[in-house]
């Protein structure tokens, strides 16, 4: 609570004038954010910031980290997650398992655009999943990405019979070759791909039916940890650019603990705090479980990431 005895100071709040602002046809995203600066709300003048520290953390010697969960990867915005990571705009990925899945599904097959207001039980007659305003067929989804799948385990099984997740990920994406994939350009770019809830959907199924056929095969998830620790400790800096909550979001700041927290931060959610989750909590709360430092940089963005991130990465991007 401010003591009664604090003060505000005029001259240090009244500096910046609210702009007007102005567009035209030839009117990139560069200087869409740039407006931004000065804009004076609501939500616009947060997406500058959370430009403006993304693009403090890109440069000098922060290790970057990039958190999302898998559904944005179900829309187009898996382009521009793509873009960034082939261009190697971010040091470490930690996201979902339906990254994977989606991922190899969409490499395969395709996904098509829907309705929120589709009957699910007359969807789910026709061999047809909705995913929010996205429709997956059966087809694209789990026959693909266990006959992708399959042939590779047996032929990694063949080479050893313990593997941790992130070279598993890798081996994966090195197969995809096709430069519309994530994991193809996180395996080219060397960018490690941590998924802590692995054994999650079709993927980590395609995992499990694997040691259903050879007891003897292991996924060693503490050894990814091991990975993710050597990452952390032998950082100078951190940041990182989390879109959504859950695990994902939960695993790069838990991580991150261990060195007094993340330097630079930018958190994009529609959850609220209300509720006391992990995807509602601001970034000001991971500040007393120091996994966000007192002095970092940081920014809660509250937005659809499929109209936010186009904004930010594109503007990073031009």
């Amino acid at each position: 609570m401010d003591s009664e005895h604090d003060s505000y100071n005029r001259k240090d709040l009244l500096y910046q004038p609210v702009e007007d602002l102005k567009l035209n046809e030839k009117s990139s995203i560069g200087e869409l954010m740039k407006q931004f600066e000065n804009i004076g709300g609501f939500t616009a003048s947060k997406v500058y910031t959370a430009y403006a520290i993304t693009k403090k953390m890109m440069s000098g010697e922060v290790t970057k980290f990039l958190s999302f969960p898998a559904d944005i990867i179900s829309t187009g915005t898996r382009g521009l997650i793509n873009q960034a990571i082939r261009n190697h705009l971010f040091d470490v990925i930690i996201t979902t398992n339906g990254t994977l899945d989606h991922d190899i599904a969409r490499t395969f097959s395709k996904y098509y655009c829907g309705s929120f207001d589709l009957s699910d039980r007359k969807l789910g007659r026709i061999g047809i999943n909705r995913l929010g305003n996205v429709l997956v067929p059966d087809s694209s989804y789990g026959e693909t990405i266990e006959g992708f799948m399959q042939p590779i385990l047996e032929e990694l099984y063949a080479e050893k019979h313990e593997w941790n997740g992130r070279d598993i990920i890798w081996e994966v994406g090195k197969r995809m070759k096709s430069e519309d994939s994530i994991l193809y350009n996180a395996y080219k770019n060397k960018i490690p791909v941590f998924v802590p809830g692995m054994t999650d959907g079709s993927f980590g199924s395609q995992l499990w039916s694997m040691y259903e056929k050879h007891h003897d095969f292991k996924l060693n998830l503490l050894e990814d940890e091991h990975l993710l620790s050597d990452i952390i400790f032998e950082a100078k800096k951190t940041g990182a650019f989390m879109i959504g909550g859950g695990i994902s979001k939960h695993h790069t700041i838990w991580w991150n603990q261990f060195r007094e927290g993340l330097d630079f931060a930018v958190y994009v959610t529609t959850a609220q705090e209300f509720d006391g989750s992990l995807s509602g909590a601001k970034l000001e709360e991971a500040i007393s479980w120091r996994k966000v430092r007192e002095d970092a940089k940081f920014v809660n963005v509250y937005g659809d990431a499929t109209l936010i991130l186009p904004m930010i990465f594109g503007a990073l991007l031009h």
